[in-house]
């Protein structure tokens, strides 16, 4: 049996999140209050030994894996598959708004866009493969709360309305043990 250690990290705070909008596949930076966070990151995380770090293709998420993790000989791999639930027609709307849809687009996808079955369905696929590349490693994913949602669902069998439905807390990191038959 072979295991895989996956810490998971959300992207640092970006443009949007500070306007109080959703931005779901808009590709937005982080603020310098972001920038700040990621830095952080770095540094909490600086004792930590990865094979990879595996981040969103948003921006937002490769800048934060670029400025905690770039220069430490750590390769830093880019995949859509991880990127933030689609919100359509409500990208860049209000948060609140997309908050008080959620519950309603689990397995119907937003107009536009794609339900959070169809955002796990992609991070189950990243999750496979990367339980077989990454085998008895250790790496660090950055994502969205989409990302989180899947993994806690996928890995830790937690009912996806119940993920989606719990009060968001960020908390820093979160770990995830992957075993493979």
């Amino acid at each position: 049996m072979s295991l895989l250690h996956l810490i998971f990290e959300t992207h640092a705070t970006s443009l949007d999140n500070e306007a109080g909008l959703a931005s779901g596949w808009f590709d937005v930076d982080l603020s310098a209050l972001g920038e700040s966070q990621a830095r952080e990151l770095g540094r909490r995380r600086q004792e930590d030994r990865f094979g990879a770090v595996v981040c969103s293709d948003s921006r937002r998420a490769s800048r934060t894996a670029e400025l905690a993790f770039l220069g430490r000989g750590i390769p830093i791999i880019r995949d859509a598959r991880l990127r933030e639930c689609d919100y359509g027609a409500l990208t860049r709307h209000p948060s609140s708004e997309v908050e008080a849809r959620r519950v309603d687009h689990i397995t119907t996808p937003f107009l536009d866009g794609e339900s959070y079955e169809d955002a796990t369905r992609r991070v189950g696929q990243w999750l496979a493969e990367a339980a077989r590349t990454y085998a008895g490693g250790r790496i660090i994913v950055i994502g969205h709360r989409a990302t989180f949602y899947a993994l806690e669902h996928l890995i830790n069998g937690i009912p996806l309305r119940d993920v989606i439905t719990a009060p968001w807390q960020w908390q820093p990191g979160w770990s995830y043990t992957l075993s493979r038959e």
